[in-house]
């Protein structure tokens, strides 16, 4: 099946938004290569473990909690929390001043290693996801699935997005754009439908010269 035009998708975006400039402010932002290199691998350390927080849990209640976090994980310093055993993070199980969810926290001495592991070979962190082309994204979410602990369903899609790295999300609204479309008969779990969903974007990118995130919030816009 071919891939329906972009245009009458963003011309939808923009009605429903109130205009082009109205649309244009609800658009996130996508860093350049060069700034995710930037980063350093503990402020990426900090951001996932955030958005693992996050996940089913009030932001606001999360964010207030986060000085905490970063004391207690030595600023989210990967080789130190990597270190960190079993019995540093049963510690924390009694320590109110962090959010007590036993699998939550121990995700992020595991995570921290994987991220070690994956600066070794790419200098950075940072360069790792910088490199990763946006024709893949799908792959970069498996990737990512595969070796983090806690970065299943939205919230590795969500991490990307925190982060600066450019993708599209599969919220509720975007879903039932692209079933609407016939890019997909409903939510894209399997490999064939998020391979579906992936040729898509990868067709309005080359059609639209727009960023993935940019696209992302457009489908969401133009049904909602």
């Amino acid at each position: 099946m071919a891939v329906p035009p972009f245009a009458p998708i963003l011309a939808a975006a923009r009605k429903r938004a109130g205009g082009e400039a109205a649309l244009a402010a609800l658009l996130p932002k996508a860093n350049s290569a060069k700034a995710l290199r930037a980063v350093p691998d503990d402020r990426y350390l900090s951001l996932m473990s955030l958005r693992i927080f996050r996940a089913g849990l009030k932001h606001g209640l999360v964010d207030a909690k986060w000085p905490a976090f970063e004391e207690v994980f030595h600023g989210f310093e990967p080789a130190r929390v990597a270190a960190m055993n079993d019995e540093d993070i049963e510690r924390l199980m009694g320590d109110a001043r962090v959010i007590r969810h036993l699998g939550k926290l121990r995700s992020i001495p595991a995570n921290a290693a994987a991220m070690r592991a994956i600066s070794a070979e790419a200098g950075g962190f940072g360069a790792w996801l910088a490199a990763w082309p946006g024709a893949d994204i799908g792959g970069l979410l498996d990737e990512m699935t595969g070796r983090f602990s806690q970065l299943g369903g939205n919230s590795g899609p969500y991490f990307l997005r925190m982060a600066g790295k450019d993708t599209y999300v599969m919220s509720p609204d975007v879903i039932k754009a692209l079933i609407g479309l016939g890019i997909t008969a409903k939510k894209p779990t399997g490999k064939k439908d998020r391979l579906a969903v992936q040729d898509a974007f990868n067709a309005w990118a080359e059609e639209s010269g727009l960023p993935l995130c940019h696209m992302s919030m457009i489908l969401a816009r133009s049904i909602g």
